[in-house]
């Protein structure tokens, strides 16, 4: 499977958009109850020109297999990645690796130390592996519902 990666662009908002949605809602939910799916989720609460505008904000990379757009992830200039997603069909075939290694070189270009997360319980395992360690549990409320993540991070070395 070749997965390729470019730049976001307007056209890929409602497809980003639908990967955050079936990740959290297929993906999540062996790890999230119910409640913490909908509340994480929102999708009634989510409209794609926001989306959008916050993806364009975001210096998102999508990752596109068949044609298809079937993850995504953005890394700010300190290294912060806020969102690595991948469409649960695409799972555990290396689209999120390929994701991965592109914001580092990103972040390591921009002369950022480290990069860093706040992971949920899904992604953890997926992370450490591939050198992250748990700074700190979590505990956002999204909706009035409390959640559970780690703040993860992972020196980038030369």
């Amino acid at each position: 499977m070749t997965v390729l990666l470019r730049p976001y662009g307007p056209a890929d908002a409602e497809m980003t958009l639908a990967v955050f949605l079936a990740a959290i809602t297929c993906t999540a939910s062996a790890d999230y109850t119910p409640e913490q799916i909908a509340a994480w989720a929102a999708p009634e609460q989510r409209s794609v020109i926001d989306w959008d505008a916050a993806r364009r904000r975001s210096d998102t990379i999508v990752a596109i297999v068949g044609g298809s757009v079937v993850g995504f992830t953005d890394v700010d200039d300190s290294g912060y990645i806020d969102m690595l997603f991948v469409h649960p069909d695409h799972g555990g075939r290396g689209v999120a690796s390929a994701l991965l290694a592109e914001v580092a070189d990103r972040a390591r270009a921009r002369g950022a130390a480290e990069l860093s997360s706040s992971v949920s319980v899904t992604a953890r395992p997926f992370f450490a592996a591939r050198g992250f360690e748990v700074i700190t549990e979590q505990r956002p409320v999204r909706h009035g519902v409390e959640l559970v993540n780690y703040r993860m991070h992972k020196p980038l070395g030369e």
